[in-house]
């Protein structure tokens, strides 16, 4: 069982946990709460790749809809968010020689006990960030969360 008011915290658990057993009960323990889940995978020098492939992760998936702007909005948001967290601020990467290799996870639902509170998005990096050599990185962690 989730605890409620932690979504931020079990799509960090996805992130961190990559393949395995406990990322997959994890994502059965949030699915049976209500919570729709996407992971995904990043290698790249350019933000905006980052964006389009958790964009598009989440909409493949079901996570969002492209009918409604307001759904695109959040994920947008939480991807920001998430992403300054990955470059300590600095969501350009390629300009600032540094590359990323991320794992991503997507989860949407509803983390209050009201649901009035409505539905919210977190998108959670775990990865690396370094130069552009072999060897030259180490981890790096982002998460945002934003309400649809």
């Amino acid at each position: 069982m989730v605890q409620r008011n932690q979504i931020g915290k079990s799509a960090m658990m996805l992130a961190l946990l990559g393949d395995g057993l406990e990322q997959e009960n994890l994502i059965r323990s949030l699915e049976k709460d209500g919570f729709s889940v996407t992971l995904g995978k990043i290698g790249t020098m350019e933000s905006h790749k980052i964006v389009a492939a958790v964009e598009t992760a989440a909409k493949k998936n079901g996570i969002i809809s492209s009918e409604f702007y307001r759904e695109e909005h959040a994920l947008y948001h939480a991807t920001m968010e998430a992403l300054l967290g990955v470059g300590r601020g600095v969501a350009a990467f390629g300009a600032q020689l540094r590359t990323v290799g991320l794992r991503f996870s997507i989860v949407r639902g509803k983390p209050y006990a009201k649901p009035e509170e409505g539905e919210w998005l977190a998108v959670a990096f775990y990865g690396t960030i370094g130069a552009p050599v072999k060897g030259f990185e180490h981890e790096a962690l982002g998460l945002g969360i934003n309400h649809i």
